[in-house]
């Protein structure tokens, strides 16, 4: 035996406000970046995505009774950012079409993005996947629930992205008007 750890009830309880209060610290920030850089319905439907996968992580290791430490937590926050990449790919196509196909309605919009980016997703997600299991076989006992929550991570990343935050900005209204009001003030701005 190489390593031994053992994690006390204190510790246990600090590393449970710590872990909780990371995942919102880096939910605040993901919905802010989304805030600025898109508008509030792109944020608040990443954020809704994005802790939809922690969720589902954290239901994998609570139903199958798997150790949760700090590096199953560094998983989470690694989902986390990589869940709102593939998030942030989908809504720049989004706000592109909504530029350029000016006849289309916002369900053939969102349907065009996901569409145009679906290759990049799948290329990503596997390439990605390789390297996670190679760390879920080789990486030893220390990185094999690292590597599992990735994996799972990973997983419903996929589809979080696409079938979870593109429907959310339709049921919250999501419109070729959200965009020209922030082309015109601009306009205005620059005479």
């Amino acid at each position: 035996m190489r390593r031994v750890e053992f994690v006390g009830p204190q510790v246990g309880q600090d590393l449970v406000e710590n872990g909780a209060l990371a995942l919102l610290l880096v939910s605040i920030g993901i919905a802010c970046y989304l805030w600025v850089r898109f508008e509030w319905k792109f944020g608040l439907a990443a954020i809704i995505a994005n802790l939809h996968d922690v969720i589902i992580i954290i239901g994998f290791f609570a139903f199958f009774q798997w150790d949760f430490s700090l590096t199953v937590l560094a998983a989470l926050l690694a989902v986390l950012g990589y869940s709102v990449n593939e998030s942030v790919v989908v809504f720049d196509r989004i706000r592109e079409n909504f530029r350029k196909m000016r006849k289309m309605g916002v369900a053939e919009i969102i349907d065009n993005a996901i569409t145009r980016t679906m290759s990049r997703t799948i290329i990503t997600h596997l390439c990605t996947q390789m390297m996670v299991t190679a760390m879920l076989f080789l990486g030893g006992e220390t990185l094999h629930y690292f590597a599992l929550a990735l994996t799972i991570g990973i997983l419903f990343s996929i589809y979080s992205s696409v079938l979870v935050a593109s429907p959310l900005l339709m049921l919250m209204g999501v419109s070729r008007e959200d965009f020209i009001k922030t082309e015109k003030v601009a306009e205005e701005v620059l005479p």
